[in-house]
Parts: structure tokens; C-alpha cells; sequence
């Protein structure tokens, strides 16, 4: 992979074709780097806070775990059809307006959150909130890329790979404590939410434009998956892990807090959060721990603890050790939060400014796939064979994906050794 970034073109300055609007004070790079990597956990965050919730909203209206994976589902549905087509609207219209109209309509996923009395609202909010997320997430990553300061050039890689997965446990775990031992357990996390996207709202206000307009907005409209060719070798090498890792974020967030309840007997709303937490706090600060490594490196150690941890949190299943399924866990975090430095890191580098957007939606687009397919599957295993058996089925068929991503990097490293040594940060 390359050793250093590209050449910065006119598009990444902090210029745009209009003149500014008069009276609005704008913030300064690091400050609006800072506000982009808050936005962009606080939308992980709101992701992940139903998490948690599906329990309690299993238990109040009665329905299978296929519908609750279903719903899961619907969210990256949702997310999936904004990345593909809105993923590069802000490389054309700019990267303020299109987070702008993804905090307005997040916005409008809490109030349907909010107001949600059965399983077919909560479908068409999970549905909103998962297009609002696939229209922010790739204009928050270009975006922190065009502000990526000089003397780290690979900062914005290292936020768009910790901010997800900070953001997801953040979430689930505040969510838990609040579910547990607040008010309104499946109202009051959505009204926090809503303030706190207001908020996001006034700091995006603020953003200096990175990206100038340009020409082919509608086209970019049409559903499509586009990575230009230069681009396309370094992104295939990393399909396995990404593939490896998000499958199992999937598991997690979708079944974790069912995992803890019905084969641990862990009835505590906190503990629902806390699975989810186990595997993405781990990852976030590996993200961050890690950041001055080699990407071959990084991605030999992801694939090889996702491999590690998956087959010891299989060994607490089948031996109902909470001990073990939890350092499992950990483990698997840790290679989950290598495997999202490495991955992302190298592809917000490897892209001029006007490619980002693209590039980032195709990857998210396969992450996501990765992260939501497999969890309908089990939802449905669930109704028809058990919760045990489509775990240990599910997390050997992870492991497996971790041995072929560890398989696939070696091959990598063997055929071109000396694209491995280049840095993170």
C-alpha cells in the first residue's frame, strides 16, 4: 500500500466556488475536525442504542427473532441504498449540505422512535435512521480527510476507523444504563439523542467548506458501485477482513443482548449493552493504540485475534463460561479494531479528494452487507434450530473468514512485501 498520501488537488482546500455567507463565523480546521469525529461517534452511537432495546421491545409486542433480526436488518437496508446512491453527492454539492440533510433527518428518525408503539414503526424509523447514517458516513470521512492536518497525514484514517466502533459501544452501553435504571426506558435514550443532534446541527452549521462544487450531481445519483481502477487492487486485498470483522459486529449488535439473556441467563439491560461494548471499546482504542503500525502488520494482527477471540468466546458458549465468552470477546475486539484501523486508514490515504466519497461508500457498502446478511440468517436459525446452535454455528463460520482474511494477507504480503511497511499515522 502506498507509503505516503496523495497530492493535495484544489478540491481538498478550504475554498468553494460560492462566496461565503456573510456573518457566519466559521471554525478553524482543528476545531472542525474535532466537531466531525464528535458527529461521527454520535451517530454510531445513535445506531447502536436500539440495540439493547430489542428485548424490551421483543418482550412488549411478542414477536420472533427473525422479525427482531429483521429489524436490524431494515436499518442497514437503508444505510446500504444511501450509500449507493448518495455516497458521492458531497464530492458534487460539497460536504456541509449533505450532513446537514443527514443530522435533519436522523432528527427525524427519533421523533418516529419516540412516538414508535409497534414492530412496524420501529421498522420505518430504524429504515430512516439507517438512510440518514449511509448519507453522513461518507461525508464525515471525506470530510476528515480534506481537514487532515499536515503533520499527520494519517489521522482522518485512524478517526474513521475508531469512531464507529467507539460510537457503537458508547451507544449500547448508555443505552443500557439508561434502560435499566432511567425513566421511559424506550423513550428517554431518543430524547438525548435529539438534543444532541441539534447541537451537531449548530457545530456543522459552523464547518468550513473542504470540497468545491462541481458538475454531475444527478448522475452521481444513479445506484452504482464505482472504485476508479488505480483504486481497485489495494481495495480488493482488503475485502476478507473487512468481510471477517463486520460479520461479526453484526452477531453483536443484533443478537449479543439475546446471547447474554437466554444462554447466560443475564437479564440486566446493562449486561445487553455491555456485550456489545466488550467487542468495540477494544476496538476503538486499538484503533488509537496502534496507529504508528505498518498496515501489513496491523492487518496480519486483526485477522489473527479475530480468529483467536471467535474460537475462545465459542469455547465459553459450549462450556456456558461467562469468563471465557467474555475475554473472547475482548480479543476479538481488539482484532476487529486492527482490522478497521488498517482498512480504513489506508483508504481514506490512497484517494484524491473528488475519489473519497466513492471509495468510501463501496467499502461501507461491503461492510455493512458483511454486517447485516449473516444476522438475518441467524435471526431466522433462531426460530427454526435454536439460539446455541446458530452461535456456534455463526462464530466458527466467522473464525473461518478470519483464517481466510489472515490467508489473504499473507498471499498479499508475499507478492508485494514492501507495500506492507507503510504506516498508519
Amino acid at each position: 500500500m502506498p507509503g505516503s498520501a496523495p497530492p493535495q488537488s484544489k478540491s481538498s482546500s478550504l475554498a468553494v466556488d460560492t462566496p461565503p455567507v456573510r456573518g457566519r463565523r466559521e471554525l478553524g480546521r482543528p476545531a472542525a475536525f474535532a466537531a466531525l469525529a464528535v458527529v461521527f461517534v454520535l451517530f454510531m452511537a445513535a445506531s447502536s442504542a436500539p440495540s439493547p432495546l430489542y428485548v424490551v421491545y421483543q418482550q412488549e409486542w411478542h414477536f420472533s427473532a427473525t422479525t427482531l433480526t429483521t429489524v436490524f436488518a431494515v436499518y442497514v437496508l437503508g444505510m446500504i441504498a444511501a450509500l449507493l446512491v448518495l455516497g458521492a453527492l458531497s464530492d458534487h454539492l460539497g460536504r456541509r449540505p449533505v450532513l446537514l440533510s443527514a443530522i435533519a433527518l436522523e432528527a427525524v428518525s427519533m421523533v418516529l422512535f419516540l412516538t414508535a408503539d409497534d414492530i412496524s414503526l420501529l421498522m420505518v424509523a430504524r429504515l430512516v435512521q439507517g438512510i440518514a447514517t449511509g448519507a453522513a458516513m461518507t461525508a464525515l470521512g471525506a470530510a476528515l480527510a480534506d481537514l487532515n492536518p499536515a503533520h499527520a497525514p494519517h489521522r482522518a484514517g485512524v478517526v474513521t476507523g475508531a469512531a464507529p466502533t467507539f460510537g457503537l459501544g458508547l451507544g449500547a452501553l448508555g443505552c443500557g444504563f439508561l434502560v435499566q435504571y432511567g425513566p421511559h426506558p424506550t423513550r428517554l435514550v431518543y430524547a438525548l439523542l435529539l438534543a444532541g443532534l441539534v447541537v451537531a446541527g449548530a457545530l456543522l452549521l459552523a464547518l468550513p467548506e473542504t470540497s468545491l462544487r462541481r458538475p454531475g450531481a444527478a448522475r452521481s445519483l444513479q445506484p452504482r458501485l464505482k472504485v476508479a481502477a488505480h483504486l481497485r487492487a489495494d481495495l480488493l486485498g482488503l475485502v476478507p477482513i473487512l468481510v471477517a470483522s463486520w460479520a461479526l459486529g453484526g452477531l453483536y449488535l443484533s443478537l449479543g443482548p439475546s446471547v447474554a439473556a437466554g444462554l447466560f441467563g443475564l437479564s440486566n439491560h446493562v449486561v445487553g449493552g455491555l456485550v456489545v461494548t466488550l467487542l468495540t471499546v477494544p476496538a476503538s482504542l486499538t484503533a488509537l493504540a496502534l496507529r504508528g503500525w505498518p498496515v501489513g502488520r496491523t492487518l496480519a494482527l486483526g485477522a489473527s485475534l479475530l480468529l483467536a477471540g471467535t474460537a475462545v468466546a465459542l469455547s465459553g458458549v459450549e462450556e456456558h463460561s461467562l469468563t471465557l465468552a467474555a475475554l473472547g470477546t475482548v480479543i476479538a475486539g481488539v482484532g476487529f479494531g486492527a482490522s478497521a484501523l488498517a482498512s480504513f486508514g489506508t483508504l481514506a490515504r490512497i484517494a484524491a479528494p473528488a475519489e473519497r466519497g466513492e471509495l468510501l461508500s463501496f467499502a461501507f457498502v461491503i461492510s455493512y452487507i458483511s454486517f447485516s446478511v449473516p444476522a438475518v440468517i441467524a435471526g431466522i436459525a433462531v426460530t427454526h434450530t435454536g439460539l446455541h446452535e446458530t452461535s456456534v454455528v455463526y462464530a466458527a463460520t466467522v473464525a473461518f473468514l478470519a483464517a481466510l482474511a489472515l490467508l489473504a494477507q499473507w498471499l498479499r504480503s508475499q507478492r508485494t512485501p514492501a507495500r506492507g511497511t507503510c504506516p498508519q499515522a
